[in-house]
């Protein structure tokens, strides 16, 4: 068997692994790369490989850096199943509309504004997005199936947003049965919204995250604490605006929840929530219509909500005018925008009009990767560049990394506890190049297990 990692190795965007025996050739994951325009860049070169001859294709979960490319897959000629479970195959092209609808518009603005000679057409278009989602399946979690007579799978739950996905393969190979284990993005336990990742027990071969490998996330009740002081000071005392950007999928469900019960217990009061985007909320739509999947809290929440029982406003802004409109209210507003890392969608705009005032907050609850505009504003730039202009940075920035969707070193170390052996290779991916090297060593020193940091575009034999 070979293992190829044609993305998110030493890095936490662009995760795809390809898959090769004797007699079949399948994909973990077809994510696309985020950050800047080196991401462009690595998108348009990526998927390099034969497209045609792959047998299957299974997705981990939603977001963009895991199954972003698949409408570019089929451009370059697949036409095979892509499996993924059935809450993230409902999501899946709600997704890449909207990742496609992003890039022709920017793929338009390039053309108006910039050196034509650059590359202008988009990476892929809504069309192509409405072809390839014909080649999506459903299934649910814990069912085995047979994607091929060589392999079987089975995805577990993996706690990190709806639908995401710890995948088991079982491959027959070289006349004996092999399994490997994509831990995909694990989810912190305990969290809102999802229930925790499920234990596995065994595997032969193991590709495992580490995003956030070498460090600790603070207890979920500190970091509600912090959420519930920043919003109090930044509306009440200073009577600024507080700027979320959020990923349109899981955090900006979660962060709902936490809001609306901070309110009930009276440790908020009298919050104005907009959600500026479409996406999120189709994606809300879509994880009302899986409350089995969800945890108990959260459908007790969904209950009271149905029985008009919601302790704060909240708008849904789906219209391009009334999101402009947003940019004149000067205080008092909870503005949860499309765009998690920055790096497009309508946070820009929010940025662009909140930066410069001391009196606002930027509240980060995910991870900013490398490269992006996300990244620039947690470190402190004095400046950023915002449609073609810098912007000051002078609101009040805050991050919240108790809310992070991703497990933290003790929570992936726990879930590795669970294996009944050791694999005989274990693969950590999906994280910045030091971190997932110190995680690796960590594994090494504490389990004995063979744990190897493979490069972008390496291919390992096993």
């Amino acid at each position: 068997m070979k293992i190829t990692f044609c993305g998110a190795a030493s890095e936490v965007t662009g995760s795809c692994y390809l898959v090769e025996t004797e007699r079949l050739r399948f994909l973990l994951d077809c994510g696309m790369f985020q950050g800047g325009n080196e991401a462009e860049r690595r998108n348009l070169a990526a998927l390099r490989f034969n497209a045609a001859d792959l047998d299957f294709v299974l997705i981990s979960h939603a977001h963009v850096d895991h199954c972003g490319l698949l409408p570019r897959l089929a451009h370059f000629g697949y036409q095979g199943p892509v499996f993924a479970t059935e809450p993230s195959a409902d999501l899946l092209p709600v997704m890449l509309r909207d990742s496609a609808h992003i890039q022709e518009k920017e793929a338009l603005w390039r053309l108006r504004h910039e050196d034509r000679r650059r590359e202008s057409a988009p990476l892929y278009t809504i069309a192509e997005v409405e072809d390839c989602m014909r080649l999506v399946r459903g299934v649910r979690y814990g069912t085995e199936f047979d994607p091929h007579p060589g392999a079987r799978v089975r995805f577990q739950d993996a706690g990190h947003i709806l639908g995401s996905a710890i995948t088991e393969v079982w491959v027959r190979d070289a006349g004996r049965i092999r399994k490997l284990v994509f831990s995909g993005d694990l989810g912190q336990p305990a969290r809102p919204l999802v229930n925790d990742p499920a234990p596995i027990a065994e595997a032969e071969l193991l590709l495992v995250e580490s995003t956030y490998g070498n460090r600790l996330h603070r207890d979920i009740d500190s970091t509600v604490d912090e959420l519930v002081a920043v919003l109090n000071d930044t509306l009440e005392r200073h009577r600024g605006n507080v700027i979320v950007p959020a990923f349109a999928l899981g955090r900006t469900q979660e962060l709902l929840a936490i809001l609306a019960e901070q309110t009930a217990k009276g440790r908020l009061r009298d919050l104005n929530v907009f959600v500026d985007s479409p996406l999120a909320l189709r994606a809300t739509e879509i994880t009302l219509e899986h409350r089995e999947v969800l945890d108990d809290a959260t459908r007790a929440l969904l209950r009271g909500a149905q029985q008009g029982r919601l302790p704060m406003r909240i708008r849904f802004v789906e219209d391009a005018e009334e999101s402009k409109s947003l940019n004149r209210i000067r205080s008092g507003a909870v503005i949860i925008a499309s765009g998690g890392m920055c790096e497009g969608g309508r946070i820009q705009h929010h940025l662009e009009h909140n930066l410069p005032r001391p009196e606002c907050s930027i509240l980060f609850a995910g991870f900013q990767a490398a490269g992006t505009l996300g990244r620039q504003i947690v470190e402190r730039a004095p400046r950023v560049r915002l449609f073609g202009a810098q912007v000051p940075v002078r609101a009040q920035v805050h991050t919240l990394g108790g809310l992070s969707a991703h497990a933290d070193q003790a929570a992936l170390l726990a879930w590795l506890k669970h294996f009944g052996s050791a694999p005989r290779r274990t693969f950590v991916v999906h994280g910045e190049g030091e971190t997932a090297r110190g995680f690796a060593e960590l594994i090494t020193r504490k389990f004995n297990w063979d744990a190897h940091v493979p490069a972008y575009g390496e291919t390992q034999e096993c």
